[in-house]
C-alpha cells in the first residue's frame, strides 16, 4: 500500500509513504505538528523550496497552502508522527491559560529542525502505537498540551497563529492567484481561501481575469515551467510537480500543445 495511517487516538497518527515519492498540494483544515521518523519531505511554498529529513519537526499552520513531497530515503518508507491542533483544543488551552492574544495572522510553515524538547514529546508517542486499543483522551491531552507549551516556549510568536480560531475574509483576487496558482486545488478551494463561495469566485475571477480559472492556471503553470527549464535549465522531470502538475506525460503533452515543442531545456522552438 503506498500511504498507511494509524491513528491511535483522532488527533494523533504515525503516517508511512513506501512509494518512490508522494506529492500533495495540501490546505489543512488545523495545524499539524510533524515529526519525521525516516525518510524525506520537500516542501515547496512561495517560491522556496525546503528539504527536511529524519528529527527535523515542521509546523504546517491552518489554512496555509503549502506543496508537500515525500519520500523514501535509505531504504527506509518515509514515516512521520503527525500531531493535530485543533480549533477546539486550542481555545480551551488558551481560556484555560488567561493567555491575552490579538490574532495577527503569520502565514508559513516552520521548522524547529532536530530540537530535542519537541524531539522529545513526539517521540514518546512511538510505543503508543502499539496499542492495540485507543490511547486513552486524558493521555492524549496531556502530551499535546505539552507539546502545545514547548511550541510557545520556542516561538512565543506562534501565539498569534494559535489563538487565531477566524476563517479567511474576502481578498484581493489577483494577489492571491499570482502568489498561489501552483497548487492544485479544487476551485472550491480556491474559492474558500480567497473568502468567496465557488460560485462568486468563479464570477470575479471571470471578471478580473477575462477568462475561466482553469485556462488561466492551466497557462501560469506552463509559463512557470518554461521558465525554469529554459532559463534555470532544469530537468522537465525536476519541474513538472513544482510547476502544478501532477503527471509527467500530460505536462510534456500540454507543453508541447501550448508553446508547440517539446520541454528539454537544450532544444529551442522550431526555425
Amino acid at each position: 500500500m503506498a500511504h498507511e495511517a494509524h491513528y491511535i487516538h483522532p488527533d494523533l497518527k504515525i503516517s508511512g509513504f513506501t512509494e518512490h515519492f508522494h506529492k500533495s498540494d495540501v490546505l489543512f483544515e488545523e495545524h499539524l505538528l510533524v515529526w519525521l521518523i525516516s525518510g524525506e519531505t520537500k516542501i515547496i511554498q512561495g517560491g522556496q523550496t525546503h528539504r527536511f529529513g529524519a528529527g527535523d519537526t515542521l509546523f504546517f499552520p491552518r489554512h496555509e497552502l503549502v506543496t508537500v513531497i515525500n519520500y523514501p530515503k535509505d531504504g527506509l518508507p518515509h514515516q512521520s508522527v503527525v500531531m493535530h491542533l485543533t480549533s477546539q483544543r486550542l481555545e480551551a488551552y488558551y481560556a484555560k491559560n488567561k493567555v491575552e492574544v490579538k490574532p495577527v495572522p503569520k502565514p508559513g510553515f516552520r521548522t524547529f529542525d532536530k530540537h530535542p524538547l519537541l524531539q522529545s514529546c513526539l517521540a514518546s508517542l512511538v510505543p503508543y502505537f502499539d496499542l492495540r486499543e485507543p490511547l486513552p483522551e486524558a493521555l492524549a491531552a496531556i502530551k499535546i498540551e505539552e507539546a502545545i507549551t514547548i511550541l510557545r516556549m520556542l516561538a512565543p510568536d506562534i501565539d498569534h497563529l494559535l489563538a487565531d480560531f477566524g476563517e479567511p475574509g474576502k481578498i484581493n483576487l489577483v494577489d492571491f492567484m499570482e502568489q498561489h496558482y501552483m497548487y492544485n486545488l479544487p476551485m472550491s478551494k480556491f474559492g474558500y481561501l480567497t473568502g468567496r463561495s465557488l460560485t462568486t469566485f468563479k464570477r470575479d475571477f471571470k471578471k478580473t481575469f477575462q477568462t475561466t480559472p482553469q485556462k488561466w492556471l492551466t497557462e501560469k503553470r506552463l509559463d512557470l515551467a518554461h521558465y525554469l527549464i529554459r532559463e534555470k535549465k532544469r530537468r522537465p522531470s525536476e519541474v513538472y510537480l513544482e510547476a502544478g502538475f501532477e503527471n509527467l506525460s500530460h505536462f510534456g503533452y500540454a507543453f508541447k500543445k501550448h508553446f508547440g515543442y517539446a520541454p528539454k531545456w537544450h532544444e529551442g522552438p522550431p526555425s
